[in-house]
């Protein structure tokens, strides 16, 4: 996916998890952040982030907060909107023949349902793929979530309940930072979380990584791995 307007800035403060404000070419903009996560560890004052420009100049905050460089590390893309939109270019190169977002089942609106004809005869092979962006790296590792998320853990549940009922149930995570392979559950933060996924691979539900390139105008899957573990 391609940002068309980007600008730099120099992050200075977040009131609140919607907006921030950051300084740009001189003076304080209050800007959207495209990310309701708490991203401490990210937005500490006098990072360098990078914004995209609103292309509805009568909106309230003319900028979009979607990137932020990570001291000795790199840049992070941040934009919670970046990993559906990423996941469903990648699976229209697929060989599915079809994929519809937002898919109800159970009691949750999964990310992706999809079908693959094998052969002429018979019903398609089905597909169900939640997806979680991950923007959270601690030595070297990448985990998931920064923070406690129980529409995850419910999410985690219906994907193996769905691989119990013959689904193709599969756990995806974009990692929007490059150098990182794999995620892991952040148990710190969230043991339950932990227990969801030990419970999901149990029941059958697959572990997908996907590894990105990550450029201040341009998010891009570069590798899809299956979790071996």
């Amino acid at each position: 996916m391609i940002y068309e307007d980007i600008v730099e800035g120099k992050f200075v403060d977040r009131p609140n998890r919607f907006i921030a404000h950051v300084e740009i070419n001189g003076q304080v903009e209050t800007v959207h952040v495209k990310n309701t996560g708490r991203c401490k560890e990210l937005l500490l004052p006098g990072v360098k982030v990078v914004l995209e420009k609103a292309s509805n100049p009568n909106r309230k905050t003319k900028y979009d907060l979607i990137a932020v460089y990570k001291k000795n590390f790199g840049l992070i893309n941040m934009d919670s909107q970046a990993p559906n939109k990423v996941v469903a270019e990648w699976l229209s190169g697929q060989d599915f023949s079809y994929i519809k977002p937002e898919y109800t089942y159970g009691n949750s609106r999964i990310d992706f349902y999809m079908e693959k004809q094998i052969g002429t005869q018979g019903k398609p092979e089905r597909y169900l793929m939640e997806v979680k962006g991950c923007t959270l790296e601690i030595d070297g590792q990448g985990y998931f979530p920064d923070a406690p998320t129980e529409r995850g853990v419910k999410h985690l549940g219906e994907l193996a309940k769905a691989a119990q009922e013959g689904y193709h149930a599969i756990m995806a995570y974009v990692i929007q930072m490059e150098g990182i392979q794999q995620v892991k559950p952040n148990i710190a933060t969230h043991p339950a979380y932990g227990e969801a996924v030990n419970k999901a691979l149990a029941a059958g539900v697959k572990i997908l990584f996907f590894c990105t390139s990550v450029k201040p105008q341009e998010l891009k899957i570069i590798s899809a791995e299956y979790s071996k573990g």
